[in-house]
């Protein structure tokens, strides 16, 4: 018999340039406004050079460093960088994330924005990483949702995988996933699940939402469903859904996961559970930048 297939994260790539650009670059648009940094301007006279340190103040795990690299690149292109940890690293408090030194006007001015992405994707990281280690008892893994900040998807999704968390989809066009409100317009679940097969190139998957045991009967009697989301299920009844999957579709458990809940949910045998709160309710992880 084959070992069903890991979810498990794969080792992080950094994301490019060009998809980090418009976000950062539209973030210091708008800290700088129509006069730009009054303040740096007005007290810093032109010329002084100085070095700066971003540090971790509270321990967790470090995610958007290269967004704040380039927070400071834009700002101005002469300043160095040194990165001193990586996405994913786990961090003590007082741990060196970035080392900068140049202009101190052009460090002045794009701290705040730095500082603001990279806490607020370290955050998120270091959450996921919690909801990880909750679970690594398991062969089950943490994903996020859709449930991100409006224009910094990429980025927060990028920083659940510096966390260990697993991808998901990431927007309505890389999957079909079919929900009750789909079913209730739709006339059904075979319906659904029938019209999205045939919808489906050969390349796209396709997951349906189901509340109850019945609902999964049906799912797995029609067909065609690549991976179940069992909503808002108590443990007892997933063990009992996972077992009538039998390895034909994935198993995503969604509704009802926190910390606290977590280790019970995947001990069901689910491959994947699922909770925006990775996303939307994570703490910004306590950033400072220092100058040395």
């Amino acid at each position: 018999m084959t070992e069903p297939l890991s979810l498990a994260p794969l080792p992080l790539a950094p994301l490019p340039r060009v998809m980090l650009e418009p976000v950062v670059r539209a973030a210091l648009l708008e800290d700088l406004g129509r006069a730009g940094d009054v303040t740096t301007d007005a007290t810093i006279p032109e010329g002084t050079r100085a070095e700066a340190l971003l540090v971790a103040r509270e321990a967790g795990v470090a995610a958007g460093l290269d967004v704040a690299r380039l927070a400071f690149a834009l700002v101005d292109p002469g300043l160095s960088v040194e990165a001193c940890a990586a996405d994913g690293d786990r961090v003590a408090a007082g741990a060196r994330l970035l080392a900068v030194s140049g202009s101190a006007r052009s460090i002045l001015t794009a701290e705040r924005v730095a500082l603001n992405f990279a806490g607020r994707l370290s955050g998120v990281a270091t959450l996921t990483r919690r909801f990880a280690d909750a679970v690594a008892h398991t062969r089950a893994t943490v994903a996020a949702t859709r449930k991100t900040t409006p224009l910094l998807r990429a980025l927060e999704k990028h920083a659940v995988r510096a966390g260990g968390g697993g991808a998901h989809r990431y927007g309505l066009d890389d999957a079909i996933l079919i929900k009750d409100n789909h079913i209730a317009a739709c006339g059904g679940i075979e319906a659904a699940l029938a019209r999205a097969r045939a919808y489906a190139g050969h390349m796209m998957k396709v997951e349906i939402e189901v509340d109850t045991l019945e609902q999964l009967a049906e799912v797995l009697a029609a067909g065609g469903a690549d991976a179940a989301l069992l909503d808002n299920m108590a443990p007892e009844t997933l063990r009992e859904a996972v077992a009538m999957i039998g390895g034909r579709a994935v198993a995503e458990a969604s509704g009802g996961v926190t910390l606290a809940t977590a280790p019970a949910i995947a001990e069901t045998g689910v491959d994947l559970l699922s909770t925006g709160a990775l996303t939307h309710s994570a703490p910004v992880l306590d950033l400072g930048l220092d100058f040395v």
